[in-house]
């Protein structure tokens, strides 16, 4: 069942009196297991029976998408020749040369290095649609301080757009941006594309946020989430995604919200711990 082509998540279910369910987007695939942003850990995620893969997007000098969180290629994420160098100055084969699993990630102690892992395209990660009906939940990093590292915002929604056409996936993409230019960009041109405004700034309603992004769906830092907000958002038919939470006392809070779905770096644990509370 869908709300506005959404995943049914908590607050739509509470609303039409059916069983709540929290749907769970692995953050990066799942940091906190596999090298993030890998085909490894998108692998993983969908193993475990994430409803989402949350993922970021980048852009090479030859015009192709890539997945990667940082605009730059530098250790502990990546190690190549050079120790640091801006993606959108490399080519996808020059990209291609750096390794992207060969280091853990000092913040994860679980997670499994995997030496040789390379950067993906966003077309290798949307190939693995067949294999589940999971979203993707896909981010345009853009930096309107530092216009060099990316397309501009109206271009870069037009080569994420082609890309999300070119697999059929027009239904299971939903465009994240803390960028709102990359969101109305899209809105002009594919509305049935599904927007989520990323939030970490100051403690306003989430429902004028979306509104300002021209997005159906608010994904705030989980330290904004209140009960209030999200009562607030669901009754102006938004939908709510707070980021990234990974401990069970996150959880409970944003439980407690009623949010719709939770970003974690261990959806594992967190499906565990929803499917304990008959959430999921």
């Amino acid at each position: 069942m869908t709300r506005r082509g959404f995943v049914l998540g908590a607050g739509a279910a509470s609303a039409m009196g059916a069983p709540r369910r929290i749907l769970v987007h692995g953050h990066r695939g799942a940091r906190a297991m596999r090298p993030e942003n890998t085909l490894p850990a998108f692998e993983y995620a969908i193993s475990i029976g994430v409803d989402a893969l949350e993922l970021d997007m980048a852009v090479t000098r030859d015009n192709v998408i890539v997945v990667s969180h940082d605009p730059y290629l530098q250790p502990p994420v990546c190690s190549g020749p050079r120790p640091k160098t801006a993606i959108r100055e490399l080519t996808f084969a020059e990209v291609r040369q750096w390794d992207c699993g060969k280091i853990r990630n000092p913040q994860f102690p679980k997670q499994t290095p995997l030496p040789g892992t390379r950067m993906p395209s966003l077309d290798e990660v949307f190939d693995l649609a067949p294999r589940g009906r999971f979203w993707f939940n896909i981010e345009t990093k853009s930096f309107p301080d530092h216009p060099e590292l990316t397309p501009p915002p109206e271009e870069f929604s037009r080569m994420v757009l082609e890309r999300v056409r070119a697999h059929r996936l027009e239904k299971r993409v939903l465009l994240q941006s803390f960028d709102f230019r990359t969101l109305r960009a899209m809105n002009k041109l594919a509305p049935e594309i599904k927007r989520v405004a990323l939030w970490e700034g100051d403690d306003r309603d989430f429902v004028s946020i979306a509104r300002d992004a021209e997005a159906g769906v608010i994904s705030p830092n989980d330290s904004l989430v209140t009960p209030e907000k999200v009562r607030a958002a669901h009754a102006a038919g938004l939908e709510v995604v707070p980021w990234t939470a990974n401990t069970p006392a996150q959880w409970d809070k944003l439980i407690e919200a009623k949010v719709d779905a939770i970003i974690s770096d261990d959806p594992a644990e967190l499906l565990a711990y929803l499917k304990r509370k008959g959430l999921h």
